[in-house]
């Protein structure tokens, strides 16, 4: 008889023989709008059942892939700097075990634990991330570590040229601006996903998806939902063009499933992650 454990459908792979693993990371203590993104994995989880193993877009099969859903980690309520660490400790002992971590936010502040494990793992580290929002803020509301902060303290740890945003379509006048000397940009789109992938080369790279970038009238289950945003579609398209990259690890981020009770938002963020499994 099996054990009753729920884990994301096709990630059932005993540690010793995967080759990734996925982990939740049931934070969102710093949300500013809708809380409710720390129950993304469990709901994840839950309907993952919903969707096949195989992808018809990569024509592979999960199960094919040697993944194990290791759970969620117990993170402290309130206190972003513990939380930031926990995440740390345990993504620098997956890449010791010789494991991808594929981490499921959680609030997009989660990001900078597992980078801060890459980094210190993979010289040179780069940094691709997709989001509706910039997150450069050096601090938000005299806070440094925080949702909207995120990618400014990731800049912190990997430096100019590193990072790569797209579908970006919110920020302040001053993220934006200091963003334009430190940071690639692409606004509103992801068209020139290929122009970083030829930047970046064989260097390492993590990529962060913060599942706002999509439009909210395919994706509205989100604490911060922003008009004009790209399909799934394109988000896809983005994704399996960067298939060739030397990818160390990812994160798929802010799906607060209780702001769509029609699951839809559920079901696109679980095919979105399969899909991201089987291309990195």
């Amino acid at each position: 008889m099996k054990p009753n454990v729920r884990t994301f459908i096709g990630c059932g792979a005993p540690y010793e023989e995967a080759v990734a693993a996925v982990f939740g990371a049931p934070f969102d203590s710093t949300a500013s709008f809708r809380p409710g993104s720390r129950f993304a994995s469990e709901a994840m989880r839950t309907d993952s059942c919903g969707i096949e193993t195989w992808s018809p877009y990569q024509e592979a099969d999960l199960e094919d892939k040697h993944v194990i859903d290791i759970g969620d980690l117990e993170l402290p309520f309130g206190n972003p700097m513990q939380a930031v660490s926990e995440i740390e400790q345990l993504v620098r002992r997956l890449l010791t075990d010789g494991k991808k971590p594929c981490m499921i936010g959680g609030e997009h502040l989660v990001t900078f634990g597992a980078v801060c494990a890459a980094a210190a793992r993979y010289k040179g580290l780069h940094v691709i991330h997709f989001d509706a929002h910039a997150d450069l803020r050096d601090d938000y509301m005299g806070e440094k570590l925080s949702h909207a902060t995120v990618m400014r303290r990731v800049w912190d740890v990997v430096g100019d040229g590193r990072v790569y945003q797209f579908g970006v379509r919110s920020g302040c006048r001053e993220e934006l601006s200091w963003a334009l000397s430190h940071v690639y940009t692409e606004m509103f789109g992801c068209r020139t996903i290929g122009r970083a992938v030829a930047g970046i080369g064989s260097a390492p790279v993590y990529i962060t998806l913060d599942l706002d970038v999509l439009d909210p009238s395919e994706f509205p289950g989100t604490g911060t939902p922003e008009a004009g945003g790209v399909s799934f579609s394109e988000l896809l398209a983005a994704l399996l063009e960067a298939r060739c990259l030397n990818v160390v690890g990812f994160d798929i981020c802010e799906l607060s499933p209780h702001c769509d009770a029609s699951g839809v938002s559920t079901a696109l963020a679980c095919k979105t992650l399969r899909e991201m499994l089987l291309a990195f």
